[in-house]
């Protein structure tokens, strides 16, 4: 009779110990589709320098040694191989360039007469050095910097001269004849390099092209800057200071992204370069803050870590939270344990505090079902003072989303080197909420900031 008496009491504490599982019903989630908002641009303004000890660095670099070679005397008794000697150098002279280029012509005069037949030649063999003296004139056309430039001026070192018999002749009316023919080669030959050397097209490409890939700006949250560009437009290149200054200016869109790493949306082959007349010297930056619920989700759960709703004995602790949309509202599932375990369900409108920069859920209740069961099971889970505690531990604030997209701006604006030899530097001011968009899949933020923005290139290898 003992050994039923103490079964009985066994029975009756394990009966009492194990809570009641609530058999609440799920509201339905609505249809998943891809989050979609409408893209609001924005435009930058990018002043590109390049300082023409640059451009001299480069042209040295890839043009050297021989520059002409003609080796048939027969058509017109000379030969000539013509040398960069030493460095070119450029200057700013005005509105053009001023090249000097200095050479060295290694050439072979041949000279005699010719009777009954019979060729009686000799030929003399000399080096004359000399700065070539050219102007430049650039434009920019079709993403390219391009050169006209033609010889203005031979100084020689000294005057071109050769013995023949015994006397020192002058032979500068053999030397520019040929210099004719060369001219147009050495014009044509540094034009090329100058050319080449303009061709800033791949080094903004590759510039945009890291710029615009997403940027983790918060572990904790999984926050993802991205950049997308659009279009660039320009005006004419002018220079100045030793310089030649290119106005830019970037169409782009720059979005907030919470979540998985976002894929990299800029394809840099098909960006457009499109020249104008006029371009603002500032940063017009709307920046988009996106939220999904499921991310919104993992940030409020946050905030009922620890927490337990209820008093005496009578508690339940919140393990999981999980959002969706249904019916124009937004469901929030608290998975609890303690006094009852299982699922609640709470409907509420999501809003935005502009003063505090908060997402909270306005009108929000139980879900009918949810009420229900709750009557029956546990009531006190009911009562104004916990539903007020769930609401408040259900808003949270974009403000840490606000300053990473400030935060994110302000690295690209701090001397910042997306590649070697380039260099961006500027000012933000005024990065201020605009408005909040609420759909089906999570929340949308629009911010809005003025600034300045410059792109220098300098050491450029």
């Amino acid at each position: 009779m003992k050994n039923y008496f103490f079964l009985f009491i066994s029975m009756l504490f394990v009966g009492c110990a194990t809570s009641p599982k609530l058999q609440t019903m799920m509201p339905n989630k609505t249809a998943s589709e891809p989050l979609k908002y409408e893209y609001s641009t924005s435009f930058l303004s990018l002043p590109i320098n390049i300082k023409l000890k640059d451009v001299e660095n480069q042209i040295n670099k890839n043009l050297n040694g021989l520059i002409y070679e003609d080796n048939l005397i027969e058509d017109d008794n000379i030969t000539a191989q013509v040398y960069k000697t030493n460095n070119i150098t450029i200057k700013q002279k005005s509105d053009f360039l001023e090249i000097v280029l200095p050479l060295k012509i290694h050439t072979t005069y041949r000279y005699g007469t010719e009777k009954l037949g019979i060729k009686l030649y000799d030929s003399k063999t000399f080096d004359l050095n000399a700065n070539i003296v050219l102007h430049s004139r650039i434009n920019l056309s079709n993403w390219k910097l391009k050169s006209e430039t033609k010889i203005e001026d031979i100084l020689w070192n000294e005057s071109p001269s050769m013995v023949v018999l015994g006397k020192k002749m002058p032979i500068t009316y053999l030397i520019n004849p040929m210099l004719k023919l060369f001219r147009s080669k050495i014009e044509k030959t540094i034009n090329e390099k100058m050319n080449e050397t303009l061709d800033f097209k791949p080094h903004v490409l590759d510039a945009l092209d890291q710029i615009s890939k997403p940027t983790l700006t918060d572990e904790t949250y999984q926050t993802w800057f991205r950049l997308t560009p659009l279009e660039l437009y320009t005006k004419d290149a002018v220079l100045a200071n030793q310089s030649i200054d290119i106005e830019m200016s970037l169409k782009c869109t720059m979005e907030t992204l919470i979540g998985q790493e976002p894929k990299q949306k800029f394809a840099k082959n098909d960006l457009l370069l499109k020249p104008i007349k006029s371009i603002p010297n500032k940063i017009l930056a709307n920046i988009v803050v996106v939220s999904t619920y499921g991310e919104a989700a993992k940030i409020i759960q946050k905030n009922f870590v620890g927490q337990t709703f209820g008093e005496g004995n009578n508690k339940v602790t919140v393990n999981q939270v999980d959002l969706w949309h249904n019916g124009g509202k937004v469901v929030i599932a608290l998975n609890v344990t303690g006094k009852v375990n299982g699922n609640i369900y709470l409907k509420g409108i999501p809003k935005y505090r502009k003063e505090d920069t908060t997402i909270y859920f306005d009108e929000m209740d139980f879900v009918l079902d949810t009420k229900n069961i709750l009557h029956k099971s546990a009531a006190w889970l009911l009562s104004g003072k916990i539903l007020k505690m769930i609401k408040e531990k259900s808003q949270y604030s974009i403000a840490p989303n606000i300053n990473e997209g400030k935060t994110t701006l302000l690295k690209y604006l701090n001397n910042y080197s997306p590649m070697k030899g380039v260099f961006v530097n500027g000012q933000l001011a005024n990065l201020a909420f605009d408005n909040i968009q609420i759909n089906e899949q999570g929340f949308i933020a629009f911010l809005n900031a003025e600034g300045q923005l410059k792109i220098a290139v300098d050491g450029l290898e």
